[in-house]
């Protein structure tokens, strides 16, 4: 890795220019994956100074890796942000996927929820009913039901995850193997059509599944920017989902793809 120089401080035109130039330069790197600075050089007609320049405070924003000779892709699914910046990510998406997701629980269930921030904003939603049980791996979805009048919580024991305030390991897993559920919603860091639900958690991964084995409906509860990535752990593979709320971006060839895989598709 190269040094990361401070950013050289431009103003009024040229710091439109500045953003301008750097905006495309995120562009190519998405697209092509690697980057040179002698390239960019010649195809912006600007100094090699200014470009490495444009590389660090791209590389400080988190835009992309600084690399020696030039820059490489940052893929951010592969990397878990921690719950306090999720919770602000998508905010309305989630309300409308959370309000649809708890429109289908009826009272007396048994649902599991598993750790993400969309499940705890259903989590949020189901105040009000009666009879429920709530099986949850995760410590925010517990503190959201804590005390609720008409429903018994079950949350699984093991190691807690302190970005993620979830519980992995063996003894969720097994504990999970012992109990069974009417409906499953599941969150999932990335959806990619062809290799379906991930997470950049292996151990998350391995309790995410066994929540999948233990649940009569599946319901994957994620909003439309997921299906454009793929992280390191599969949860499942599509085929293994019975219904996906999503909000009403996602693409209609990503769509008709999820309904081609057996999905029931609800989009909010």
């Amino acid at each position: 890795m190269s040094k990361i120089d401070p950013p050289s401080p431009v103003t009024g035109s040229d710091a439109l220019m500045s953003e301008e130039r750097r905006m495309q330069i995120v562009q190519l790197v998405r697209e092509r994956g690697r980057v040179l600075v002698q390239e960019l050089s010649e195809r912006f007609s600007t100094s090699a100074v200014t470009i490495r320049s444009d590389l660090n405070e791209l590389h400080r924003r988190g835009l992309l890796l600084r690399s020696r000779g030039g820059a490489v892709h940052f893929d951010s699914s592969n990397l878990e942000s921690p719950l306090t910046e999720r919770l602000q990510t998508q905010a309305a998406q989630k309300r409308r996927i959370a309000t649809a997701a708890a429109a289908m629980v009826h009272d007396g269930e048994i649902i599991i929820l598993d750790s993400g921030t969309t499940t705890q904003e259903i989590a949020r939603q189901l105040k009000g009913k009666k009879g429920l049980q709530v099986i949850t791996n995760g410590v925010n979805v517990a503190m959201e039901l804590l005390g609720v009048q008409g429903i018994q919580l079950v949350i699984v024991g093991g190691i807690l995850r302190a970005d993620s305030v979830s519980v992995v390991g063996g003894f969720a897993e097994n504990m999970l193997e012992h109990l069974a559920a009417d409906r499953l919603f599941l969150g999932a860091a990335a959806c990619d059509p062809e290799f379906g639900p991930s997470t950049p958690n292996l151990e998350e991964s391995l309790v995410n599944q066994a929540m999948v084995r233990i649940a009569r409906e599946v319901v994957l509860v994620v909003d439309a920017t997921k299906f454009t990535k793929r992280s390191m752990s599969r949860i499942t593979s599509f085929s293994g989902i019975h219904k996906v709320i999503t909000d009403k971006s996602l693409p209609p060839e990503t769509e008709e793809r999820l309904r081609a895989a057996g999905c029931e598709v609800l989009l909010v």
